[in-house]
């Protein structure tokens, strides 16, 4: 072997080792990488975990929202047949008070007196009351304006008020003679 062929081999072999330190380090890199990247995957784990338990918790309370709120619609539609019915009871009652109404108050019209509710009725029926008030007084009125005394009118003294002095004399002068 010649002495050139040393130098290039002792070169080769230089730049191998540096290769060779380079390849080392990027190892150690690597290596060091790879702990920091498990001990993330660790902790990423344990925060799946713990965010799997509080998903798990969620979906119980969930489930218990859902049943709860299957109670209240079950709640809630007994109330609205409830309501249903009362309200076909208010009706009901309403209708017989008007009845009774109109029996014991002949003189209302029918057709004013109406309403879903007995305060309705009632409201409809002081509004009848106080139109038949009304038209009973007008009717009253005009019978007054139109009515005739009968038999002679009142007798009285003359009112002489309107006369003048001459014409009073005149007429007293007319009544002597």
């Amino acid at each position: 072997m010649s002495d050139d062929e040393v130098v290039l081999l002792q070169e080769q072999l230089g730049e191998a080792r540096a290769e060779v330190e380079r390849l080392q380090v990027a190892a150690a890199d690597a290596e060091a990488r790879a702990f920091h990247l498990e001990d993330m995957n660790g902790e990423m784990r344990g925060r799946l975990e713990t965010v799997e338990g509080e998903l798990a918790s969620e979906r119980q309370r969930i489930d218990e929202l859902d049943g709860q709120l299957g109670g209240a619609q079950t709640e809630l539609a007994a109330a609205q047949q409830e309501t249903q019915e009362l309200h076909a009871r208010l009706q009901a009652a309403a209708g017989k008070y008007r009845e009774v109404l109109l029996a014991a108050a002949p003189e209302l019209p029918e057709e004013m007196v109406a309403g879903d509710s007995i305060e309705e009725v009632e409201a409809a029926a002081e509004r009848a009351r106080q139109t038949v008030r009304q038209v009973r007084d007008r009717m009253e009125s005009q019978a007054q304006v139109g009515r005739v005394p009968t038999g002679s009118p009142p007798r009285g003294a003359p009112d002489f008020s309107a006369l003048s002095p001459i014409e009073k004399i005149r007429l007293g002068l007319g009544h002597k003679q």
